[in-house]
Parts: C-alpha cells; sequence; structure tokens
C-alpha cells in the first residue's frame, strides 16, 4: 500500500474515524483504525464494537492500494503536530507503515486488516430519507435528558419512534423527560421504536454537522445506520423496553404560568448561585403576576428573585425543582416565551416553547 494525502484531509477524516476509538481496550486491534485504499481513494474505519464510523477520504496519489490498521490515536496526533499545507506520503512496509511529510519520518505499527471486527446487522433493513436539519434538530432538542450509567441499561441512549406519520425521540433519566416530534413521509403503520446508545447519539450529532441536506436512515432489529455523502454510520441497538413516555405526559393542569424565557433562564440561574450544591433545589412561588424564585443551601444563606409573569391559578402556590433540570429545558427551547403546566406540588409539570409544538419537557417536582 502506497498513497499521499494532504494534511489537513488526513487529519479531518481520522480524526472522525478515531472518535469512537477508546485507548484502552480488551483487544489491541480495537485501538486501531482500519484504512482501505484503491484507486479512487480511501476509506477509514473506526469502531468500539458497538459503533462504527466509515468515512470517505481524498488522496494526492495512489501508489497502490490495499488494507491494514494502524494506530488511530497516534495518527491523529501526527497529523495534529504536522505544519499546515503539508503532504503525508503513507508506504506500508511488512508489519510497519512508514509516514513522511518534508523531513518528519514516523513508522507505526500495523496489524491485519481481516482481523478488523466490523458490525454486521441482522435482519431486514428498512430504509427511510430524513431532511438533515429536523434530524438534527430532533438530536439537539432532547439528548441532553438521556441517563448516564444508569442500571436501567435501557435509560442510557434516545429513543428514536419512526413511523406513523411523524418522526419523534425521546430521552429520559428517569427525574426528566424531552420529546420532539417532526412529520415524516414514507413510512406507514405502527412506528417502530429503536433505542440508541448514548455515545452513539452524542457522535452522531457530531457527524451530521458536516452531512448534505438529507442522510438515508436504516433500521434492523439489532441495528441503526446513517449514510450520507462522505460517512456512513452504524451503531448497534440497546435491547429493552423504553417506558411508555405517553403516560409519563401530564394532561392538563389547574396552574399555568406563562414567561419570558431569557428573563426566566436569568432569573433561575442567579438563584440557583445558593443553591444545595448536593440537590440543587429551587422553589417557585406563585401569584397573580408573579413568579418568585428562592433558593438556600445549609450554610444558611438564601437566594431570592421575582419576575412578572402571566399566571393562571392558585395564588400561594409553591413548587420546587432541581434548578439544573428546568435550566436545561429553558437553554434547549428556542421561543421568546415559555409555558409551565403544573397539576399540584407533587406531580409532574410540562414545560412548552410558545408557539413551538414540537418539543415537549417533563420534569418532576422535588421535595425541599
Amino acid at each position: 500500500m502506497e498513497f499521499s494525502v494532504s494534511r489537513e484531509q488526513l487529519l479531518e477524516k481520522a480524526q472522525t474515524a478515531a472518535s469512537v476509538v477508546e485507548r484502552k481496550q480488551t483487544m489491541a486491534i480495537l485501538s486501531n483504525i482500519l484504512i482501505e485504499v484503491d484507486a479512487t481513494g480511501a476509506v477509514l474505519t473506526g469502531t468500539d464494537m458497538d459503533t462504527e464510523i466509515s468515512t470517505n477520504m481524498e488522496l494526492v496519489d495512489v501508489g497502490s492500494g490495499g488494507a491494514v490498521t494502524v494506530p488511530g490515536k497516534k495518527l491523529v496526533e501526527i497529523a495534529k503536530a504536522l505544519p499546515e499545507g503539508s503532504i503525508v506520503q503513507f508506504k506500508q512496509d511488512g508489519v510497519q507503515m512508514l509516514l513522511s511529510s518534508g523531513r518528519s519520518r514516523f513508522k507505526l505499527s500495523t496489524l491485519a486488516a481481516p482481523d478488523y471486527p466490523r458490525l454486521e446487522t441482522r435482519g431486514e433493513l428498512t430504509t427511510v430519507s430524513l431532511a438533515k436539519v429536523p434530524l438534527q434538530a430532533a438530536i439537539a432538542k432532547t439528548q441532553f435528558a438521556m441517563a448516564q450509567q444508569d442500571v436501567r441499561y435501557y435509560l442510557n441512549g434516545m429513543l428514536f419512534s419512526i413511523g406513523g406519520g411523524d418522526f419523534r425521540t425521546v430521552a429520559t433519566d428517569g427525574h426528566r423527560l424531552s420529546l420532539y416530534q417532526t412529520p415524516l413521509e414514507g413510512i406507514s403503520g405502527e412506528p417502530v421504536a429503536l433505542i440508541v446508545p448514548r455515545k452513539a447519539v452524542l457522535e452522531l450529532a457530531r457527524l451530521l454537522n458536516g452531512a448534505g441536506d438529507s442522510v438515508e436512515v436504516s433500521f434492523s432489529t439489532s441495528h441503526f445506520r446513517v449514510a450520507a455523502p462522505g460517512f456512513v454510520f452504524t451503531s448497534v441497538l440497546i435491547d429493552g423496553r423504553f417506558p411508555d413516555y405517553e403516560r409519563v405526559l401530564p394532561q392538563g393542569g389547574d396552574h399555568v404560568v406563562r414567561a419570558d424565557r431569557k428573563r426566566l433562564r436569568e432569573v433561575l440561574q442567579r438563584a440557583s448561585i445558593l443553591s444545595s450544591e448536593q440537590y440543587r433545589g429551587v422553589r417557585l412561588r406563585l401569584s397573580q403576576g408573579q413568579l418568585e424564585a428562592v433558593a438556600n443551601n445549609a450554610e444558611q444563606e438564601e437566594a431570592e428573585e421575582s419576575l412578572e409573569v402571566e399566571f393562571v391559578g392558585q395564588d400561594g402556590f409553591e413548587i420546587g425543582f432541581n434548578v439544573g433540570y428546568l435550566l436545561d429545558v429553558l437553554g434547549t427551547i428556542e421561543s421568546e416565551l415559555v409555558e409551565l403546566r403544573f397539576g399540584d406540588s407533587n406531580r409532574s409539570a410540562l414545560v412548552l416553547g410558545v408557539g413551538d409544538d414540537a418539543g415537549r419537557y417533563v420534569v418532576m417536582p422535588m421535595r425541599l
């Protein structure tokens, strides 16, 4: 194998492929990325056995093709260290890959390409075309609510519901829930529910920044795949039953608050400074035309601030929340006005962006 590539192209594509590669692996080859070269260019692939990314790399020159694996993180570090605008020559020499650029020389160890593990989908693939922007929005509006290392493994990811006339993403960690819904044509019948792991969701969000206007989404009973010009992304699915999120969404609500989103967020940010570091609790006191945010901590320190709002409900109504959860929602919604609907102080709140029906957010209260 022998080829040349620009330093910028190598850095971009190696970073993409190596983004799923972990430094510490039970199998040495999983620290590597696969390089496949032919007359049309090169394909770089990285995997951790659960997520796989393949990306196309344009070459300056191809002397001979072939396939081999090299250490992913080391290749990225070499590309970063080389001068901008330089050309990097690759030449395989037995069990080593020789890299040269200007006066710089590097020898990287290699492992055989046939031993590189690839994700193989099982079952019949269903494919649908999705516009990139709605897909990006769906992930961005819900990803903050995914659980991290929860023993309920099915919460450590995002639900993709495809079919029935719409495309939905849902995430929850048991204390809050985010849902985003956008119309979808092309798939009829009952929606198909897929739970995509957290790491895969975050990698996909990053990859979509460089994608074109639309992507091809394919899925089976075991895998989820997104293909766009320049890359193919594949992930195993979490095998489990996602909670019935429709039942979690609060209905009605005797107390309704409508406020300026930015001002409410600023008030909560200031109040949070003196909230308990462990619980981060903030109490909301509601009356006609006014919301008071109160926070205190174990050192007997207290923050209190009021905000003019539209309020329908019982004067003196109080409810407590983890202020971080509310701030996450208010940082995700883009509408100028936000609406909070409460039943009583022991029931979850529904948060909506006024004029934006695509996103719905649920936050559980806490006792303060």
